[in-house]
């Protein structure tokens, strides 16, 4: 037959040939296709090293305006840059980058004031910011101080026993002070003594734990200015009377929190739900892993908090103030009033059973100006302390920002932020260090030769 030629046997191989060939570019096409429209990755790291937080997402596809990122070295080192701040890129055109070879380009980075290689500026409209490495959190906290007007101030009461903010040890809040000055606040300490009055270029008061009694005069003048419509965070430890860290009662400022709607009470919180023991942490360290809804722990979901050292506080009904509870501790926990010996035990007959409300936030609306004041008491101050804020297993430093974020009324901010990668290196001791090279230099290489040698034997 004249098409007997298409029943053969190489013909429909052919034809099957072509035929798969067809398919397979045309899924290759389309899954390139899809691939360039649709920029995904997945990250199967433990520690999610390849993926931007939640507050970096939130920051740049809110975007209203286009930003500059200018990032000077030379052209040979421009992927390592590229790997990361393409990841900004693709979460929103107006994020924009160039890359500039520092030794090819010296002019413009004279005129742009750039020394060294691997500066990087982020600019909005006409304020330019430098990341001080490139790292997401100095990227992003330079995108926010680009994106943010004016300047931000976190004042520190002092002068009453207060953690200092340029204390380095484990009691100071200078690990606090860094995350602030990283996220757009510049800290210092005021004092109450000398002028009671609340500088007015204070965004937000914050008195963080005082040892000693405040005057009337330090309490009306902070009065004044939340009443006026300023914003502050109360950090009040437990009145315990032991040794030399005695802390006073400062009546006159509980006095003042309970007219706006907060009790503060003078008991030392114990969590018994055993809980705090997978991070080692003792019953007077309450864990807290669930919240509330208010905007400032919203994003906490899923994150664990600890609160050494700290009383109970309860929320009530006011004219002008309202104040609603963040978070509070398990049932598992006891509040005891007897703080006046070293040791402190559980009394089940006497002592208060939990949950008990840690930290609460209000408002108030009742000034002559017509503006709200804000303030957040929690109570402890321990917590924000240089020997627990660093720490990455626990959220203590993104509450503390958030809190900052929501007092200064920059409730976009509030998110959890970037961290530094995880030390994920493997030390071994020195037996372990000899183990390992007696069995991959000797025992391992000789097991082989043996092994073959028999074989060689048997076969023979």
């Amino acid at each position: 037959m004249r098409f007997g030629w298409l029943k053969a046997r190489q013909t429909k191989f052919t034809g099957y040939v072509t035929l798969y060939t067809l398919v397979i570019l045309a899924v290759l096409a389309a899954a390139n296709y899809l691939v360039t429209q649709h920029d995904a990755s997945y990250d199967s790291t433990k520690n999610k090293l390849y993926s931007l937080s939640d507050q970096t997402v939130k920051v740049v596809k809110a975007l209203k305006e286009d930003v500059a990122v200018t990032y000077f070295d030379r052209a040979l080192d421009f992927q390592h840059a590229r790997d990361l701040l393409e990841r900004y890129t693709s979460l929103s055109p107006r994020f924009k980058v160039a890359y500039v070879d520092l030794e090819k380009n010296p002019q413009l980075a004279r005129s742009m004031g750039v020394r060294n290689l691997g500066t990087l500026y982020v600019q909005a409209g006409a304020k330019r910011e430098e990341a001080k490495s490139l790292t997401e959190e100095e990227i992003t906290g330079a995108l926010i101080r680009a994106l943010k007007s004016g300047d931000r101030n976190a004042c520190f009461v002092a002068g009453s026993g207060e953690r200092s903010i340029d204390d380095p040890d484990r009691n100071g809040l200078s690990t606090l002070k860094e995350a602030l000055d990283k996220n757009n606040y510049k800290a210092r300490a005021i004092s109450l003594i000398e002028k009671p009055e609340v500088p007015k270029d204070c965004t937000v008061l914050l008195v963080a734990g005082p040892r000693l009694d405040y005057t009337d005069t330090e309490v009306g003048a902070i009065r004044k200015y939340i009443e006026s419509g300023g914003r502050a965070l109360f950090m009040l430890d437990p009145p315990l009377s032991v040794g030399r860290q005695a802390t006073a009662e400062n009546a006159a400022l509980v006095k003042l929190l309970d007219d706006w709607g907060v009790t503060v009470d003078k008991d030392l919180v114990l969590d018994v739900s055993g809980a705090g023991q997978l991070f080692g942490l003792g019953p007077e360290t309450p864990l807290i892993v669930n919240y509330e809804s208010q905007p400032i722990v919203r994003e906490m979901k899923g994150m664990a908090t600890v609160f050494p050292v700290s009383r109970s506080l309860d929320t009530k009904g006011t004219g002008q103030a309202s104040a609603e509870k963040l978070f509070a501790t398990s049932a598992d926990s006891f509040a005891t009033a007897n703080l006046a010996t070293g040791e402190v035990r559980i009394d089940p007959k006497k002592d208060k059973k939990g949950p008990f409300t840690l930290a609460v936030a209000g408002t108030y609306s009742g000034g002559s100006s017509g503006a709200k004041g804000r303030f957040v008491v929690v109570g402890s101050s321990t917590w924000a302390s240089n020997g627990v804020l660093p720490a990455r297993s626990i959220g203590n430093r993104d509450l503390i920002l958030n809190m900052m974020n929501w007092l200064s009324s920059d409730e976009d901010l509030i998110s959890i932020r970037p961290r530094e990668p995880e030390d994920q290196s493997f030390v071994m001791t020195k037996n372990q260090s000899n183990l390992v090279f007696y069995w991959s230099i000797l025992i391992m290489p000789v097991a082989i030769i043996m092994s073959g040698f028999m074989v060689w034997w048997k076969r023979r």
